[in-house]
Parts: structure tokens; sequence; C-alpha cells
């Protein structure tokens, strides 16, 4: 994942007043989808398969404690094979 950090925590901090509730939107193969769900334990989880089932889209909602938790989770999916994060 190629990001500026200091400029979505900026964003992050702008458009959120943390505790907040944050969705966090993925996409990876569905042998992943597990791996993207331990991210976020107690989450609520949606998913849904693409046409073809090469893929899912995982969506995880929870409430976040501060902008930097959010940054966390981003660069724990990170270490996903083949994550897309939306």
């Amino acid at each position: 994942m190629s990001w500026d950090e200091k400029s979505f925590l900026e964003k992050l901090e702008g458009t959120h007043q943390f505790p907040d509730s944050y969705t966090f939107k993925f996409i990876v193969k569905p042998e992943y989808k597990a791996q993207v769900e331990s991210l976020l334990p107690g989450a609520e989880v949606k998913l849904k398969a693409s046409s073809g089932n090469k893929y899912v889209s995982v969506t995880l909602s929870r409430m976040m404690q501060s902008s930097r938790d959010v940054i966390q989770v981003y660069k724990e999916a990170n270490k996903i094979e083949g994550i897309i994060a939306l």
C-alpha cells in the first residue's frame, strides 16, 4: 500500500471525532477472507462475492478509539496477500 500516512492521518482527524465508528472495505480472494475478518475482532462484518466468485468484498465496521488505530488496521491489512483497500 503506497500512501502518505501523514496526509491520511490529517484527513481522518478532519472528518472524524474519535472515538467514532469507522468502516473499512477490502477486496481479497476468498481464501484470505478470514484473515481480513480477524483484523477487527467484534466488528460488524458484511461480505459480498464478486460475480465470478474470484474475489470477496469484506466490509468491517467498528468503533475506533483514534485515527492512529485506524491507520494501524490498514498497516496490518497491507500484510495480507493481494488485498485491495477501498
